[in-house]
């Protein structure tokens, strides 16, 4: 089959599974009782919920703070707002629930952190859950043989198992490797890579085995197992068909892109190098991919595939994993991204209404025009990302490259998708904060910054016309706050006002 061909027969049949679970061999059973989603802002969470919805379960969505946007991604589940350092409004969280999805993980702390902070969340968890009479815990973990020497990211997640599995709730624990999907860290990662790279370097533990399990049949696997009450208490290996390589995943890809690449032994193998240029070169910071990549020592193939018997179906393939994620992305119909979460406890950063006193300064730039106030911010929609900020774009990719450099989010991160928003999206650098349509689009900087920013574009009726308006806000207390305002406040005026015009005359 050519490659065309290949593609083409994929595409047919996305468009007759939007639902990944609609052919799982496994019966729901809603009458269990209420099932809670922890992680649900994030990228399996995010999944995960609405397959549950789909199947007839009551639904409880455990996010850290309330969103309008919550309601409008999740119509008909209950969202209920908790923190696992929080033992009190985990208690109230799993008050009533039947199972329980816990699919909290602090890897974007950083290799220094994340370990205790999983562990002391893991007790916290099983703790309000035994409180409450949970009857199940259903968990996603790491893959990784517990008989060689782990990286600390495989290593934390066998520990959150062993906590949430010692006490008295019966603990299903389902371990994957790298997860492949249209917004999953370790797809971007390689994709980029790939696409960025005339000559890839491949360090010895590029050559590692690995069996990769596309999103799709991670979320069979987490619903067929709530199924299935004989997975209770148990622990499974889960993965998809292949079984590869890092440097054969990146050939795969190269494959199907249709790309060239020569694929050199390297022999620097420092973990910390590649984690660095990494995230230079892809959306991934480095925080996190150095995290993922200290894993790629270890083999992390299925050991035990008792899962097959249970919840039977067929597993992809990595190809056909890539050309699904490429589709997706070609749709632009990515549901959730692995930047939903990151930078950590985002959702919990002092919004601009909470500001007393509002912030000092200020800089504003306004205009007047004849376009439909829906036309206009349609156009507002769809600044940054892959279509840049409609002028001036180096001036961006300049201030997001000096932000890459300092280990900061970057302008590469781009966006989950090309043409819609949704609140707690990331655009480069920025994070939608508040969303009203055809009216407000509020941006909260997430860049490294002596201070906090913000960015407000409005539309307004005014004689007959709209006003179009973008106005920023910065709010600091140093004195190099204070310096870094007025170095940049010249430039303001000009990129404002020229931002706003492009954005007014965009079709």
């Amino acid at each position: 089959m050519t490659r065309e061909n290949e593609i083409a027969d994929v595409r047919s049949r996305m468009e007759l599974d939007q639902i990944y679970c609609r052919d799982l061999p496994t019966v729901p059973t809603p009458e269990k009782g209420p099932i809670l989603v922890t992680g649900g802002t994030g990228y399996i969470g995010g999944r995960l919920a609405p397959e549950l919805l789909d199947r007839g379960y009551k639904v409880r969505v455990m996010v850290r703070s309330h969103s309008p946007e919550h309601a409008e991604r999740w119509p008909g589940a209950e969202i209920v707002v908790a923190d696992a350092l929080d033992v009190a409004s985990l208690t109230a969280a799993l008050r009533g629930i039947h199972t329980a999805y816990y699919l909290i993980h602090s890897l974007l702390l950083g290799p220094e952190e994340f370990e205790a902070s999983d562990l002391a969340n893991a007790k916290n968890f099983r703790r309000a859950a035994e409180k409450n009479g949970v009857a199940r815990i259903i968990y996603l973990g790491g893959l990784g043989d517990v008989r060689t020497l782990l990286s600390p990211h495989l290593r934390s997640r066998m520990h959150v198992a062993e906590a949430l599995g010692s006490g008295r709730i019966p603990t299903t624990v389902l371990r994957a490797a790298i997860i492949i999907g249209s917004g999953s860290a370790s797809y971007e990662i390689l994709q980029h890579l790939v696409r960025k790279l005339f000559i890839v370097p491949v360090p010895y533990w590029g050559r590692t085995r690995c069996q990769p399990i596309s999103i799709r049949d991670v979320i069979k696997y987490l619903v067929g197992v709530l199924e299935k009450p004989e997975t209770a208490g148990a622990s499974f290996d889960i993965g998809g068909a292949d079984i590869l390589t890092y440097e054969e995943m990146m050939r795969v890809i190269a494959e199907v892109l249709g790309k060239k690449r020569l694929f050199v032994r390297f022999f620097v193998s420092n973990i910390k190098f590649y984690s660095y240029l990494t995230g230079l070169l892809t959306p991934v910071p480095a925080l996190i991919t150095r995290s993922l990549m200290e894993g790629l020592q270890n083999d992390v193939v299925c050991l035990d595939r008792r899962i097959a018997q249970l919840v039977p179906f067929r597993t992809l393939t990595f190809r056909e994993s890539v050309i699904r994620a490429l589709l997706r992305e070609e749709q632009d119909a990515v549901d959730t991204r692995w930047s939903d979460a990151y930078p950590l406890a985002h959702e919990l950063s002092t919004k601009l209404h909470e500001l007393k006193p509002p912030p000092r300064y200020t800089a504003h730039a306004a205009m007047l025009t004849a376009r439909n106030a829906d036309e206009l911010f349609h156009s507002v929609c769809r600044i940054g990302g892959t279509e840049g900020w409609f002028h001036e774009n180096w001036m961006w990719r300049l201030r997001g490259t000096l932000d890459n450099l300092f280990m900061g989010v970057g302008t590469t991160r781009g966006r989950r998708s090309l043409s819609t928003l949704r609140v707690n999206d990331v655009i480069d650098f920025w994070r939608v904060e508040a969303m009203v349509q055809d009216r407000l689009l509020l941006l909260r900087a997430e860049m490294k910054l002596p201070g906090r920013a913000w960015l407000k574009f409005s539309i307004d009726p005014k004689n007959g016309q709209n006003r179009l308006s973008l106005t920023a806000y910065y709010d600091t207390r140093t004195f190099f706050g204070r310096l870094y305002w007025y170095v940049f406040l010249p430039f303001h005026g000009y990129i404002f006002g020229r931002l706003i015009r492009n954005i007014a005359e965009r079709k």
